[in-house]
C-alpha cells in the first residue's frame, strides 16, 4: 500500500467506454482495490437479493415498478430497485472507510453528499469505439448493437436521475472527464493516476 492517502475514486461511464479496464489499471498503478464482484457479493449480503439480481438490476430501474412505487406509499412499499439501491448505498459508505475504486451506482453523488473525500471520474467515448467494444463483449443477444447501446445508456441515465435527481454525465458531478476512445485506455490510466497522486496527501 502506498504511503499516500488517496481519496475514494468513483468512475461513472457510458456503456462500453472502458470503466472496468481503467479501474483495473488504476488499481495496479495506485495499489488500491477496485470493487466489482466483491461489491455485488457485499450488496447481496446486505439486501437479501441474489447476486444475479444485483448484477442485472444494480444500475437500472424498472419503469413499471417505479410507477407502482409512486402510486403506493413508499413507506410501506419498497420496490426491488429501491431495496438494492439502499443496500448498495450502505456498502458504498462502508467501503469508503479505506481508499478504493468504485464504479457507478451513483457513488460519486452519494459520497460527495456524505462529505467523503472523493475523486470523481466520468468516462465517455465516440459511438464507433463503443460499438466495437460492445461487439467484443457481445451482451446484446439478438438485438442490433446500436439499439442495445442506446438501451443500456437510457437505463443507466434513468437510474442515475431517479436516485440522484441529476442528469447523467453532468460535469458538476465529476472532477475530470475523459474521452477513452480518443485517448486510449493506457493514456487515460496514466492521466488519472498522475492527477490522483497530485491531490493526495
Amino acid at each position: 500500500m502506498s504511503e499516500k492517502k488517496y481519496p475514494i475514486i468513483t468512475i461513472s461511464r457510458e456503456y462500453c467506454a472502458g470503466g472496468r479496464s481503467i479501474a483495473r489499471g488504476l488499481e495496479e498503478k495506485l495499489g488500491i482495490p477496485f470493487y466489482d464482484r466483491d461489491f455485488v457479493k457485499k450488496t447481496s449480503e446486505a439486501s437479501g437479493y441474489s447476486e444475479e439480481d444485483i448484477r442485472k438490476d444494480g444500475e437500472q430501474v424498472n419503469r413499471a415498478e417505479r410507477f407502482v412505487t409512486n402510486l403506493l406509499n413508499p413507506v410501506t412499499y419498497e420496490s426491488a430497485s429501491d431495496g438494492i439501491y439502499k443496500a448498495q448505498k450502505k456498502v458504498i459508505m462502508e467501503l469508503s472507510n479505506e481508499p478504493c475504486i468504485i464504479i457507478g451506482r451513483c457513488s460519486n453523488v452519494i459520497l460527495k453528499e456524505a462529505g467523503v473525500p472523493v475523486f470523481r471520474i466520468f468516462l465517455y467515448s465516440d459511438l464507433e469505439h463503443r460499438l466495437k467494444r460492445a461487439a467484443e463483449i457481445a451482451e446484446n443477444g439478438n438485438m442490433d448493437l446500436k439499439k442495445y447501446l442506446a438501451k443500456r445508456d437510457d437505463r443507466r441515465a434513468y437510474y442515475y436521475k431517479t436516485y440522484t435527481g441529476h442528469p447523467f454525465g453532468d460535469y458538476h458531478d465529476c472532477d475530470i472527464s475523459l474521452n477513452t476512445g480518443a485517448l486510449g485506455y493506457e493514456k487515460c490510466v496514466d492521466i488519472l493516476a498522475d492527477a490522483i497522486r497530485s491531490i493526495s496527501e
